[in-house]
């Protein structure tokens, strides 16, 4: 399942509100560039790759998430969502593959100056309006 489907699926349950909770979080944490930079260093570089690739995104647990993120900065996700930090640490690890997946065309996240939470909507006006 695409991160459209997955946004669609939010979105028919009510919950369009927590993928741009999500995305602004990313965004608070310096962007997706640094979050993967977080996981290379964290030695998941080759899980990095799956998500860029195109191929099979290889899966990491809650508890990597957890470990290459910090529990501060879950722990401020988790408050924004209205969730346990448990729970956030879920959602990030079956989630952050799909977003880096269908924002990575090519191989790579584009730097420019558009910030991911309007790269997220364009995304979904592309893929709902045209």
């Amino acid at each position: 399942m695409g991160l459209f489907d997955q946004v669609t699926g939010m979105m028919g349950g009510g919950e369009a509100g927590k993928f741009k909770v999500v995305l602004e979080w990313i965004n608070q944490q310096g962007g997706i560039q640094a979050i993967l930079e977080q996981f290379r260093q964290k030695g998941f570089g080759e899980v990095v790759s799956s998500w860029l690739s195109g191929a099979h995104n290889q899966s990491v647990s809650p508890e990597q998430v957890q470990e290459v993120l910090g529990t501060p900065a879950i722990s401020g996700l988790a408050e924004k969502l209205g969730i346990d930090v448990t729970s956030a640490s879920q959602l990030l690890s079956e989630q952050f593959p799909k977003i880096v997946d269908a924002l990575s065309p090519g191989g790579e996240v584009k730097h420019d100056d558009e910030d991911l939470l309007t790269k997220g909507f364009h995304l979904l006006r592309d893929k709902f309006f045209r």
